[in-house]
């Protein structure tokens, strides 16, 4: 038999990306009816909990539902009529790639965007934008001992993004993810 203490240490471990669908019929009649759903699951597992929902609603024949909440995005908003699809995708996402990962969503408005900036265009993770073109350059250029002192890194990396050939993250105070610009 399960250890139900266990079970709920690793549930208190676990970051859940879930959404509350709510019965619309249930809704309309004053009745708060619904199911908070593990969203990062394949759609039609999705789909069913959602119909296992409807079928136990107060209100006979329930059949439309909408979203009400979310939670474990990661500061991703799901709107209320999102499709399960594209939720499930998101949670996905999310759930690989964490704080990156919502934010990369952000940041193109789009979870195949974000995919392919993941395998494409990112650089890898810094202390600052600063210290990624300072190693980019070293490994590039030959830069005379007497003139290294001289390179303003900082001056160099503001360039760089303002220009719009790189694009950092910062999920965390002490390191930046890099990116390519587009």
């Amino acid at each position: 038999m399960c250890n139900p203490n266990l079970k709920e240490k690793k549930m208190e471990n676990k970051s859940e990306i879930r959404i509350y669908v709510a019965c619309l019929a249930a809704y309309n009649n004053g009745i708060l009816h619904g199911r908070w759903i593990d969203a990062d699951r394949e759609p039609w597992t999705i789909y069913d909990d959602i119909r296992a929902m409807l079928v136990s609603s107060p209100i006979p024949d329930a059949e439309e539902w909408a979203i009400h909440d979310h939670e474990g995005f990661e500061g991703v908003h799901i709107e209320e009529y999102a499709g399960i699809d594209g939720v499930a995708e998101i949670a996905a996402f999310i759930a690989e790639h964490g704080k990156l990962g919502a934010e990369l969503i952000g940041h193109y408005g789009e979870v195949g965007e974000a995919r392919e900036a993941l395998e494409d265009r990112y650089h890898g993770a810094y202390a600052s934008l600063a210290d990624y073109v300072q190693e980019l350059t070293e490994d590039c250029t030959a830069i005379p001992e007497a003139l290294r002192y001289y390179i303003d890194w900082q001056a160099m990396a503001r360039d760089a993004e303002m220009s719009g050939d790189l694009f950092t993250i910062q999920t965390s105070q002490d390191h930046i993810y890099v990116f390519a610009g587009v």
